[in-house]
């Protein structure tokens, strides 16, 4: 078996970041969306039923057409094959390569929040009755959620509120075009399996993370040219703008997680271990257990949304004071994003301990 201890340190390094990529709730995938080129992709073949849209209606014609119907689709004018390409690729993101059944296929589709993929997917088209009716529905929701995010901050005032949900737009239209010239639309990465207006929070969330990050690394040109002498380089780092609750958020999430791994059945955490320190393959962890790798990839995906679920819920919840400590606000969306967002870029986190810190003895029962 091939030991964390002994990979390299990029490697490992590579492997925590997807592992931290893959269970840090909504955030980790609302960064991949909006950076898609920061975080490595990690390629798995797809299921042919989902591997392009004419495949899709091969299989999944009738289901579709129902599916249409349900969603108000024809209220939009969105065509059947831009709404089955939607429901294509929400089925592509949850499953990926797995050797999943046309059943649990079906019934994951008809789980969806079928009218808001529609309404996504007509705005991604530009239609325009469609985002009338986003504008119209949504506007002061998103302008209210980033002024409870911005007064959490100490920042909040209308103005700051209005600019900040207003400047989502052109992402969500898709104003800058993509690489092969085409405009690509945030709404694109919505698949339905949340409410669209939770998603929306999660891409403002996302949005006010980045625009503290861009200020946090920003230099005058007076700092710069200070830089420039042999005292100013010494003093460089001291002068460099740091999140002074980037600790307390890296502490916070770091005893939700080990919480939440300890929380776990011991089936679970090695299979954590063998997938993501010893550095398995599905196939060799099944053969392993005597089951087929796409078991083991459900089993997998299901331990990580449990982790995820868990780590959002005691980071929303307050810490009362324990043997002398202090006690712990809860966290608000957008500081959970920004916690996550820490967790994700160099976090000395030990996952191999943590999975072995665990005690057998406090297992919940197998599901």
């Amino acid at each position: 078996m091939r030991g964390y201890s002994t990979s390299h340190p990029a490697e490992n390094a590579l492997i925590l970041k997807y592992f931290f990529a893959c269970i840090l709730g909504t955030g980790s995938s609302i960064r991949a969306m909006m950076h898609p080129n920061q975080y490595p992709v990690f390629a798995m073949a797809q299921e042919s039923a989902l591997s392009s849209l004419d495949c899709f209606l091969g299989q999944y014609a009738r289901l579709t057409g129902e599916l249409y119907e349900q969603a108000l689709c024809a209220r939009w004018g969105l065509s059947k094959g831009a709404f089955a390409d939607g429901l294509r690729r929400s089925a592509e993101k949850r499953f990926g390569g797995a050797n999943t059944s046309p059943e649990e296929i079906a019934a994951y589709l008809k789980s969806l929040h079928l009218e808001d993929l529609a309404l996504a997917c007509a705005c991604s088209e530009g239609i325009e009755a469609a985002w009338e009716s986003f504008i119209e529905h949504f506007r002061q929701d998103l302008r209210g959620a980033a002024r409870a995010m911005l007064r959490a901050s100490g920042l909040g005032d209308d103005t700051r509120a209005a600019d900040l949900a207003d400047s989502l737009y052109a992402e969500l239209y898709g104003a800058c075009a993509s690489a092969d010239g085409r405009r690509k639309s945030l709404f694109e990465y919505f698949h339905g399996r949340s409410k669209l207006s939770t998603w929306l929070r999660a891409v403002l969330a996302q949005k006010q993370v980045d625009l503290f990050r861009a200020g946090s690394r920003t230099v005058s040109l007076d700092a710069a040219a200070e830089d420039a002498s042999p005292a100013g380089q010494t003093h460089k780092a001291d002068r460099a703008p740091v999140d002074p609750h980037r600790e307390m958020y890296l502490a916070r999430i770091g005893r939700a997680l080990r919480a939440a791994l300890a929380g776990l059945t011991s089936r679970e955490r090695m299979i954590l271990s063998c997938y993501y320190t010893d550095e398995l393959t599905l196939a060799e962890i099944g053969r392993m257990l005597g089951e087929h790798e796409s078991t083991v990839s459900r089993q997998l995906e299901r331990t990580r949304r449990t982790l995820r679920e868990k780590v959002t819920q005691m980071l929303q919840h307050a810490t009362p004071a324990v043997n002398g400590g202090q006690a712990e606000a809860a966290l608000d969306p957008a500081q959970i994003e920004l916690a996550f967002e820490y967790a994700v870029e160099d976090w000395p986190f030990d996952l191999s301990k943590a999975l072995s810190a665990a005690k057998p003895g406090g297992d919940r029962p197998e599901e």
